[in-house]
């Protein structure tokens, strides 16, 4: 199963959190038809309507933690790893990701298709940096934009084809917005580490 949030630079498929940038959903909700009553009636709870399931139980915590492993993982493996029916399992994910909460993605290696530079820039802005994350996210060589507190305002990663590319988008994309005030570019050499393997709290 393949959903297209971040594109991190592990080489494998992975599974993140979404903030949902990625990119990338929504939870339906059921509304029951109101009862009809007079005012000498007041409404009584029903143990027939049935509370909606959390989204965040431990059982999708423990699919979460599945899929964190192998993004690949099958339905029938994780519905034996969790003790569900494949049905079940299948349907708990759908609701995650529809909801936002996770996304199923995979993650390329930058530096064997055809990109030559990723770096971090920090960005600091006046006025509204909200504003100002929404038009660099926009922005598709960008695939990380977080506000922060600190020295900078605004942390975003960028993967761009060679220098020249990556000279372009901070200077005729970034720095020529009204209200960035400075950048400050961090080049990647090596990339260390890089895991999401965290599981659910």
């Amino acid at each position: 199963m393949s959903v297209p949030c971040r594109m991190n630079h592990s080489g494998r498929l992975t599974i993140t959190f979404g903030c949902i940038q990625q990119t990338k959903s929504r939870l339906l909700l059921v509304h029951p038809y109101p009862i009809r009553r007079t005012l000498s009636q007041p409404r009584k709870a029903s143990s027939a309507r049935m509370a909606p399931e959390p989204l965040l139980d431990d059982v999708n915590k423990a699919i979460i933690e599945q899929l964190q492993r192998d993004g690949r993982r099958s339905y029938a493996a994780m519905a034996t790893a969790v003790g569900l029916s494949e049905a079940a399992v299948r349907q708990r994910v759908q609701r995650m990701l529809d909801a936002g909460i996770v996304q199923i993605v995979a993650v390329t290696d930058p530096l064997r298709v055809g990109f030559q530079r990723e770096a971090m820039i920090g960005v600091r802005v006046s006025g509204d940096t909200r504003e100002v994350a929404d038009a660099i996210a926009a922005l598709p060589e960008v695939d990380y934009v977080v506000l922060t507190a600190g020295s900078f305002d605004l942390i975003l990663e960028i993967v761009a084809e060679d220098d020249e590319h990556l000279l372009s988008l901070i200077n005729d994309r970034i720095r020529a917005l009204p209200q960035v005030r400075e950048t400050e570019t961090f080049v990647y050499l090596r990339l260390v580490k890089q895991a999401f393997t965290w599981g659910a709290r």
